[in-house]
């Protein structure tokens, strides 16, 4: 008889397992556990604010210069006068442009002028043809000269009426009816007077002469070309190029100033820079102000005239302006690239007996990379490179080159702007600025908001 496939074979002694007892092994409280672990998260986070802490501590001790003094390059802070600009862009405006029509029918027979010629006031530009009009001026001068003897015969009459009425020869009511049509005649003569001069007035249409002096612009119309007075076709454009205005506009928010000084009868200059700011291409002054300001934009258009005698400023050319509101004299001036700025705050490194002292200021007005600044005193020797290195109370060392091109402060590789070239010296060996502190002629880098490290 077969096996049943659901039996299992029986399992001999030596393979079983042995009974379980009733002694169980004492288990390890969760407490202990927990303590155990706090204790090792403690033991490794004290040793790591240790750790911390000295580093900290040896980078304090550490100076930043790599243990010796920092070299860096002076300006000096200098006494002088500087402008107060408003900028604004603008558009060339020329004070007169003469867009030309016909004011009579007729066939052009002539264009004196060529494109682009400079032509005078009373020039003549076009011709067209007359005789139509000077055939119509001579009839009416015919009548003219008709009813003009008819008045003096009428004259005549009277007179002669008159001493017919002293003698009591005519009755008064002839020499009342004399009288009137004397009057009657008066008045056809200056009918006739007036057709003469309308005439005449057509006549000169038919020979166009420049109204302003300017530049012609391209020919639109040529000999055999057809005009009449009821269309719309310029026959040529003449633009005044000089002077020439700039209108631009500037904010509200400055308009008290702008106002101020012309009120005062002030003579505001004006300088007219190309697109991109860089190159001045004229010098003018200020005419006047628009009278209502845009509310959309917030500004006001103002009108700048420019004499342009080299022709550099050309009809609706794009420009930016400059205007000279004021000039603040004897003020403290000091090359924007010495300024760093810690937030809000502005500071700069004053040098004294080789040693950087960090001191704030207040900048005020800047014009061409030079910066008007209060906190500092003229004759102030001040830092101009290596502001990732320094710190107050640094020691330096006086380059005794100055940078060069590649290497100046503010190129690539540094942070900050520098001298570009300027003369150094130290507390010991005056430097001399290589900077003016004059308006308009600065050469000193402009980057005078280039962020520079602060002191810890």
């Amino acid at each position: 008889m077969p096996a049943d496939q659901n039996e299992h074979p029986a399992i001999g002694p030596e393979h079983q397992l042995p009974p379980p007892t009733d002694a169980a092994p004492p288990r390890r409280s969760t407490g202990v556990r927990v303590i155990m672990w706090i204790a090792i998260l403690l033991v490794f986070g004290l040793g790591f604010w240790w750790v911390l802490r000295h580093q900290e501590q040896t980078t304090a001790k550490a100076p930043r210069g790599g243990g010796g003094p920092v070299t860096v390059t002076t300006v000096t802070a200098q006494k002088g006068d500087i402008g107060v600009y408003l900028d604004g862009i603008g558009t060339v405006t020329p004070v007169y442009t003469s867009s030309i029509t016909s004011q009579v029918n007729g066939i052009v027979t002539a264009v004196h002028y060529k494109e682009g010629q400079i032509v005078h006031k009373g020039d003549p530009l076009i011709d067209i043809d007359s005789r139509p009009y000077r055939a119509t001026l001579m009839q009416a001068q015919g009548t003219l000269e008709r009813d003009e003897n008819v008045l003096a015969m009428a004259k005549m009459d009277l007179q002669r009426y008159h001493e017919a009425w002293d003698r009591r020869a005519i009755p008064k009511q002839q020499l009342d009816d004399q009288e009137k049509i004397v009057l009657q005649n008066q008045g056809t003569v200056k009918l006739d007077e007036g057709t003469v001069q309308f005439d005449q007035v057509q006549v000169s249409y038919c020979h166009i002469v420049a109204p302003i002096t300017g530049k012609v612009g391209l020919r639109l119309v040529d000999p055999g070309n057809v005009v009449q007075s009821s269309g719309t076709t310029t026959l040529v454009v003449i633009t005044q190029m000089s002077p020439i205005t700039v209108i631009f506009t500037i904010p509200e928010d400055s308009l008290g100033p702008v106002q101020e000084r012309l009120h005062n009868k002030a003579v505001l200059a004006a300088d007219a820079l190309d697109r991109g700011g860089q190159q001045k291409i004229a010098s003018g002054k200020l005419l006047t102000l628009d009278n209502q300001i845009d509310t959309t934009t917030g500004t006001v258009k103002a009108r700048a005239s420019f004499e342009n005698k080299d022709a550099a400023l050309f009809p609706n050319q794009f420009v930016n302006v400059r205007l000279l509101v004021n000039t603040l004299h004897d003020a403290t001036l000091i090359p924007g690239s010495a300024i760093q700025h810690n937030g809000q705050t502005a500071f700069v490194y004053v040098l004294q007996d080789n040693i950087a002292h960090m001191r704030t200021i207040k900048a005020g007005v800047t014009d061409g990379g030079t910066t008007q600044v209060t906190g500092v005193s003229p004759g102030d020797f001040l830092a101009n490179s290596s502001f990732d290195k320094l710190q107050d109370n640094s020691k330096v060392a006086i380059s005794a080159n100055p940078p060069g091109p590649g290497n100046a402060p503010g190129g690539p590789g540094t942070r900050g702007s520098g001298s570009g070239g300027r003369n150094t010296g130290g507390p010991g060996n005056p430097a001399t600025p290589g900077t003016d502190a004059t308006p308009g002629n600065s050469s000193t880098p402009a980057n005078a908001n280039s962020q520079g490290s602060s002191p810890h």
